[in-house]
C-alpha cells in the first residue's frame, strides 16, 4: 500500500544516481514510491502530469516515466453499455474461478477495451519520441504495475495478480545490449520489479549498491538469472492478509500467515466493480461450483501451483506426495529470502511504526537488538494451525517482544476452539499494551463467547489514536459478524477522528459495517 516512510541515510534512490550522471529525470505522474514527500521533490527534476523530457537542457540525456491510467481498476467501476463495447461480452472467455454472469462478462469485455485504449496511448508516446528524433537513441521499457483488475488478480499473489507484461525496445545502435539474438524475440528469464533499478544503473555503466535487492538483466553489470522471485502481500486497503510467495520458471509456492481469513475479504474499492457484487450474489445463492466458491472460504496454509500446466492456479499440489520435495525446497527458500532481506512484514504495521519511531524502517529492521529470526520462527509456528503447538503459543504470549506476542495470539486465533485451554492468557492479551495483540485477543474472546469483555476491549481499540488499529478492529468486528446492537455505539467514534473523514481506511471499514447492518439479509447475523 501507499506509504511515506523515512528513507535510510545509507540509501540513494536510483534517479539520484542517474542525476549524478547528468540525466534529466521526470515523472508523469503517479507518486506511489513509498517514500517521503521530501524525496519526491529531490528525486525528480519534474514530477507532475505535465512533466516531460522535452523540458531538459540541450543534448541532455533523460530518463522519463509516463503512467497511463486508462486501464486502472477504476475503469470498470462505471459500466459502458454493451453495444458500445468493442469486445463483446458474449465472446469473452472466463477463467474457471469466475461465475458466468452478465456483469462478469461485461467487466472483462470493458477491461479489454481499456487495455486496448492504453495500447493506443503507448503508440502516441512512441510516435512523439519518433517525431522528436529520439527513437533511435532511446531505450523504452513497457510494463504494468500488477496483474489484472477483476477479482482474484490485483492484490492477490496468484499469477493473475503478479505476472505483468514487459517489453523492452532497444534501438539498433545499442544492439550489443540485446537480451536476445534478434528483435521481437521472447527472453526466457525471471524478472522482478526490484530488478529495474539495478538494470538502469547497469545500462549507464554503474554497478548497483548492495542494498538494492534486484538483479541487473541488461548492460555492463548483467547478472545470472535468480532461481526464485519473492512476492509479498500485507495490508491491502482496509484488510490485512499477510501472504508470501516465491516463483521459479514453473512453480509458485505460497504461504498464508492469516489462513483463518477468507480470500475474498470485503474491500470497499474492489466491490465497486459490478462483477464483484455479482460473484458474491452467485455464491450466496449457491450457484457457484467448488472452484468459484473457494474464494469465499478460508485458505490453506500452503499452496503449490504448476503455473505452466495450471495457468489459472486452481489445482493446489501442496498436499500431493509427488511434489513433497519441491514443496519443502520452496518453503525453505521462501524463509531464507525473508531473512536475507529482513522482510519487515512479520512485525505488524502499527507495531513496527511505533517501535521504529524516527528511525527509518530499513535501519530498524537491521538493528542488532531486533530478534528477527525468533519473530519469523514465531510466525511460522503460528501459521501451522497445529494444536500441538498450543504450549509454544502460550509461551509466546509471555515474551517481552510484542511481535512475538502478536504471533502467539494470532496462532491461537487460527486454532479456534483448540485454543480454549489458553482462555486466561487470551483474556489478558485482549488488553495487551500492544494494540496489534489486543485486536486479535478481543476477536478470540468474542468467538469464545466472552462477548461483554470482548466488546470492552474493542471499545478501547476503536477509541485509540492509531488509524490502522481502528481499521483492524473494524475488520475483526465484520469477521465475527458482530451485530449492530452490540457494536454500533462504540463504532460511532470513527468519523469524528477526522476533520475530513472521506477515503480513510477505518472510515471505509466503518461504512462497510453500516451497509452490512442495514442489509436485511445480514442484519443480526
Amino acid at each position: 500500500m501507499r506509504s511515506n516512510y523515512l528513507r535510510s541515510e545509507t540509501v540513494r534512490l536510483y534517479t539520484e544516481f542517474l542525476q549524478s550522471q547528468g540525466y534529466y529525470c521526470t515523472n508523469n505522474s503517479k507518486t506511489d514510491y513509498n517514500t517521503s514527500p521530501i524525496d519526491l521533490k529531490t528525486m525528480w527534476d519534474e514530477c507532475s502530469n505535465k512533466a516531460h523530457y522535452k523540458n531538459r537542457g540541450k543534448k541532455q540525456p533523460f530518463f522519463a516515466i509516463f503512467n497511463l491510467t486508462v486501464s486502472h481498476e477504476s475503469s470498470i467501476h462505471t459500466s459502458i453499455p454493451d453495444e458500445d463495447l468493442r469486445h463483446k461480452p458474449a465472446q469473452v472467455s472466463l477463467p474457471p474461478y469466475h461465475p458466468d454472469t452478465p456483469e462478469m462478462r461485461h467487466d472483462w469485455a470493458q477491461y479489454y477495451d481499456k487495455v486496448e485504449d492504453m495500447d493506443t496511448q503507448v503508440g502516441t508516446l512512441l510516435k512523439e519520441l519518433e517525431e522528436a528524433g529520439l527513437d533511435d537513441n532511446t531505450i523504452v521499457f513497457y510494463y504494468s504495475d500488477h496483474g489484472g483488475v477483476l477479482g482474484r488478480s490485483k492484490r492477490y499473489l496468484f499469477e493473475t495478480g503478479t505476472h505483468v507484461p514487459m517489453i523492452i525496445r532497444v534501438p539498433e545502435k545499442y544492439k550489443h545490449l540485446y537480451p536476445a539474438e534478434a528483435p521481437g524475440a521472447k527472453v526466457d528469464r525471471l524478472v522482478s520489479f526490484v530488478d529495474l533499478a539495478p538494470t538502469l544503473l547497469s545500462l549507464i555503466g554503474m554497478e548497483a549498491p548492495e542494498y538494492m535487492q534486484g538483479n541487473a538483466f541488461l548492460g555492463k553489470y548483467q547478472t545470472e538469472e535468480p532461481e526464485y522471485i519473492y512476492m509479498f502481500r500485507d495490508r491491502m486497503d482496509e484488510r490485512y492478509d499477510l501472504t508470501r510467495s516465491i516463483v521459479d520458471r514453473q512453480y509458485r509456492y505460497t504461504r498464508y500467515y492469516n489462513s483463518n481469513r477468507v480470500w475474498m475479504q470485503q474491500l470497499e474499492y474492489l466491490w465497486k466493480a459490478p462483477s464483484m457484487a455479482s460473484w458474491e450474489e452467485e455464491f450466496k445463492a449457491g450457484r457457484c461450483n467448488e472452484v468459484q466458491a473457494r474464494f469465499f472460504h478460508t485458505k490453506p496454509v500452503e499452496e503449490l501451483f504448476d503455473t505452466e500446466n495450471d495457468p489459472w492456479e486452481v489445482n493446489n499440489l501442496a498436499t500431493d506426495p509427488a511434489h513433497s520435495d519441491r514443496l519443502r525446497k520452496m518453503r525453505l527458500a521462501s524463509l531464507d529470502m525473508a531473512v536475507e532481506m529482513r522482510d519487515a512484514g512479520f512485525i505488524p504495521e502499527t507495531e513496527r511504526n511505533i517501535r521504529a519511531g524516527e528511525t527509518p524502517i530499513y535501519d530498524y529492521m537491521r538493528s542488532e537488538e531486533l530478534p528477527y529470526d525468533e519473530i519469523l520462527g514465531a510466525a511460522v509456528i503460528a501459521s501451522l494451525k497445529n494444536p500441538a503447538y498450543l504450549d509454544s503459543l502460550k509461551q509466546m504470549l509471555h515474551n517481552d517482544d510484542s511481535a512475538i506476542r502478536y504471533w502467539g495470539i494470532q496462532g491461537m486465533l487460527m486454532l479456534g476452539e483448540d485454543a480454549r485451554p489458553a482462555l486466561e492468557e487470551i483474556g489478558e492479551a485482549a488488553f495487551d499494551e500492544s494494540w496489534n495483540v489486543s485486536v486479535v485477543g478481543a476477536e478470540i474472546l468474542y468467538r469464545m463467547g466472552m462477548k461483554a469483555r470482548a466488546i470492552k476491549a474493542f471499545q478501547r481499540l476503536l477509541d485509540c489514536d492509531q488509524d490502522m488499529i481502528r481499521t483492524l478492529a473494524l475488520g475483526s468486528i465484520d469477521d465475527i459478524n458482530g451485530t449492530r446492537e452490540e457494536f454500533l455505539d462504540i463504532c460511532r467514534v470513527i468519523p469524528g477522528k477526522y476533520e475530513k473523514p472521506a477515503n480513510q481506511y477505518d472510515v471505509r471499514a466503518y461504512e462497510g459495517l453500516l451497509k452490512k447492518w442495514a442489509d436485511p439479509a445480514t442484519l443480526g447475523s
